[in-house]
């Protein structure tokens, strides 16, 4: 599939993901597959949905977000009240350890500190927050700091890729060095890449995953 196959692709994608309002707004461009998204969205919900939508298509080996969040009318909010809603948002969430995850505010731009035990709570953290309303993006540097002492175990990351439908299993290699898994080998699509990423965060101990999948488009 050459880049232009892939730039009318995801154009198309966008036009079909109902989260994205303004797809004909949204300028694609396409250079070896690697897709850059321009132009302006009315929140950073848009924003996000617009790159997974990218992330969908078959061709595309990586998404560059150039996207900038332009609030509506009546939609703006001060950096206290995000601060405050987002808080709140942390503090309801059952996923995100009450007290780790500090919250900064920006001009509308949210950034997550602290640390937790895992990855999911990590997502958790930046999932509760970057749908509020006046929130123009969100910056995740939250560490992982696992209470885990046991050793990670290659082969149950291994069996955790075999397990998933949407991962080709054969074709990844797993190495671990103390809490680092590094992921090697290739895959038929950038989600699959993101899918087996997931898989390897969520074993116990991991502190960090090194993504060195390629993608055969």
């Amino acid at each position: 599939m050459n880049d232009t196959d892939v730039r009318r692709n995801v154009e198309t994608e966008l036009k079909w993901e109902p989260s994205v309002s303004h797809a004909d707004a949204i300028g694609v461009g396409v250079k070896d597959g690697v897709t850059t998204l321009s132009g302006y969205v009315d929140s950073y919900l848009e924003k996000w949905a617009a790159e997974r939508a990218a992330e969908r298509v078959s061709g595309v080996t990586a998404v560059v977000n150039r996207l900038e969040v332009q609030l509506p009318d009546g939609f703006a909010r001060t950096d206290e009240e995000i601060a405050a809603a987002a808080a709140n948002a942390l503090r309801w969430n059952l996923s995100v350890p009450t007290g780790r995850v500090k919250i900064e505010v920006s001009d509308g731009w949210l950034t997550l500190n602290g640390d937790v035990d895992w990855q999911y709570q990590r997502d958790a953290a930046e999932s509760a927050v970057q749908y509020l309303a006046g929130v123009k993006g969100v910056t995740n540097v939250i560490v992982i700091k696992s209470p885990v002492s046991q050793a990670i175990v290659s082969g149950d990351i291994e069996a955790a890729l075999k397990r998933s439908a949407a991962i080709d299993a054969h074709r990844i290699g797993v190495r671990v060095d103390g809490h680092t898994v590094t992921l090697t080998g290739t895959v038929r699509s950038y989600a699959e890449r993101k899918e087996a990423e997931r898989a390897a965060w969520a074993s116990p101990g991991v502190y960090s995953v090194d993504d060195r999948i390629a993608i055969d488009a």
